[in-house]
């Protein structure tokens, strides 16, 4: 379900609050593929099944942690919608791990939690974390610090 936030006083009166889950996105290889060749990483362990599965230690293929990261825009919105501005922009990340890896035929889900909102001149600056879970793992594929900008 998504949460629909009235604005920067909106956002302010959630800091500290787990904001959901977006729902679960299979991840493909072709979704992998499509990312490698965006970005010219073609290493095996994400776009070689055959070998990945004979000398991974994974068991098989893995996403880019950057390919997973990259999800925010696709599943966020399914957690939160912000009304009540003119825009938002993606400021950047303080942080961004990769604790886990995202087999290639897995389903990820995106958590958010806001964790604080800055007042800048025309706006706010908003600070989240983005966990992102790999169904079934006992350890979050990629734990992120992200900072948005919202003008009113």
């Amino acid at each position: 379900m998504t949460t629909t936030i009235d604005g920067i006083s909106g956002l302010k009166e959630l800091v500290g609050t787990h904001l959901g889950y977006s729902d679960y996105l299979e991840i493909t290889q072709e979704r992998v593929n499509t990312f490698a060749d965006a970005t010219g990483d073609h290493q095996w362990i994400h776009v070689d099944p055959e070998r990945a599965k004979a000398e991974s230690p994974f068991g098989g293929p893995i996403a880019h942690g950057y390919l997973t990261l990259s999800l925010g825009p696709v599943l966020a919105p399914q957690i939160m919608r912000v009304e009540g501005i003119k825009m938002g922009v993606n400021y950047g990340c303080e942080k961004v791990r990769f604790p886990s890896p995202v087999p290639v035929g897995s389903r990820l889900r995106l958590g958010a939690a806001l964790d604080a909102v800055d007042d800048i001149a025309g706006g706010a600056q908003v600070s989240m974390t983005f966990t992102y879970e790999v169904e079934g793992a006992p350890k979050p594929a990629c734990v992120a610090s992200i900072i948005f900008r919202y003008y009113e």
